[in-house]
């Protein structure tokens, strides 16, 4: 299923690992259903008290949904709506309210944000670059800049989704706006989530996760009215899918070109 789960009992800290390195971690279907599962099931197991929620290696924390994949799920045919399969990749969106910590390496962009979205808080590696390719290939980006607009400046959000493939926010810059807690060295995002979630876990849970509720239920009816808002945003500005295929091959994957900030 490429998403892996590991629990330490002793400091009550499970990391959840998207774990397909191969695709820069990139979702399938099956991977976003398999989340959802892990984050509903993660609520039952009272030995886990903190979640950590990484991707293999360092070159990419997660690229969002597979392209190939994407467009193997089927589409009601009425223009007012979309089913989107990442809508429920996330900790909040099962149910989950034990604390999650992300911890960030490499490429994060478009679909990633839906993780990164519900975390309580990031952690990342020097390398880290955060993006939003949407724009740059036809597609609205309403789900992601809801999430993100949530935790960072409006122009900095703003200007990553406008600015599409040409420009990336690196981890010091994501740490200056308060996107990102914690910068570490290259490769050390992991372990440093992993201490932050072993001193939240070592806490009574009841009362982390009544602070985690209400921290989040200052945002939540403004989040949820603005979600319900994309999907036909969605479904009104995005170019037919051949039109967005074409646009991803004359731009390659966005590796090129790009200013770093």
């Amino acid at each position: 299923m490429s998403v892996r789960v590991e629990t330490d009992e002793e400091s009550g800290v499970a990391v959840v690992t998207l774990d397909r390195a191969a695709k820069h971690n990139a979702i399938t279907p099956e991977m976003a259903e398999r989340l959802g599962a892990v984050w509903r099931g993660l609520r039952y197991e009272d030995a886990v008290r903190a979640v950590v929620v990484t991707g293999t290696g360092t070159a990419a924390f997660c690229t969002g949904i597979d392209r190939t994949a994407a467009g193997e799920v089927p589409q009601p045919s009425s223009p007012y709506t979309i089913d989107d399969p990442l809508i429920s990749i996330g900790p909040k969106a099962n149910d989950l309210w034990k604390p999650v910590v992300a911890a960030v390496e490499g490429m994060a962009c478009g679909g990633a944000f839906y993780l990164l979205g519900e975390a309580e808080f990031l952690v990342a590696g020097e390398g880290a670059a955060f993006f939003d390719p949407h724009t740059a290939y036809g597609m609205v980006s309403a789900f992601e800049t809801v999430h993100m607009a949530q935790r960072m400046p409006f122009g900095e959000v703003a200007r990553m989704a406008l600015m599409g493939t040409a420009e990336r926010i690196s981890a010091r810059r994501a740490y200056e706006t308060g996107l990102v807690s914690e910068v570490t060295e290259t490769g050390g995002a992991l372990d440093a989530a992993r201490r932050a979630a072993s001193v939240i876990a070592a806490y009574p849970t009841e009362a982390v996760q009544g602070t985690v509720r209400a921290l989040w239920s200052v945002k939540e009816a403004a989040r949820a009215q603005a979600l319900a808002h994309a999907p036909h945003l969605v479904a009104l500005g995005n170019l037919p899918a051949e039109r967005q295929a074409e646009l991803f091959t004359r731009r390659g994957n966005g590796a090129r070109g790009f200013r770093l900030r």
